[in-house]
């Protein structure tokens, strides 16, 4: 079984985009190069950086997260690229 990552990028104005892959660096040099499989919400927002990564096993634990950090608001996103929230600690 492919494992799955949850990962945030920061764009150049500071905005956080949460989302899920197999492959977190495939997947970053696509939302960089600004093409077809770039995020709509990342075209033409880069420079970009990606701020975290973590690996979360299965697809269906990986959207439960991208949903909820979805809804978290920055000062909470900020505090898990920090390293004061662990998302072993979150429910879903």
């Amino acid at each position: 079984m492919t494992p799955w990552f949850l990962y945030l990028v920061r764009t150049r104005t500071g905005t956080l985009y949460t989302g899920i892959t197999t492959d977190v660096k495939r997947r970053f040099a696509e939302h960089q190069s600004g093409g077809a499989r770039t995020a709509r919400s990342l075209r033409g927002k880069g420079p970009l950086a990606l701020a975290y990564s973590v690996k979360v096993g299965d697809r269906t634990r990986a959207a439960q997260l991208e949903y909820a950090l979805k809804r978290w608001p920055r000062v909470r996103k900020e505090r898990l690229i920090a390293g004061m929230i662990r998302l072993e600690d979150i429910e879903l």
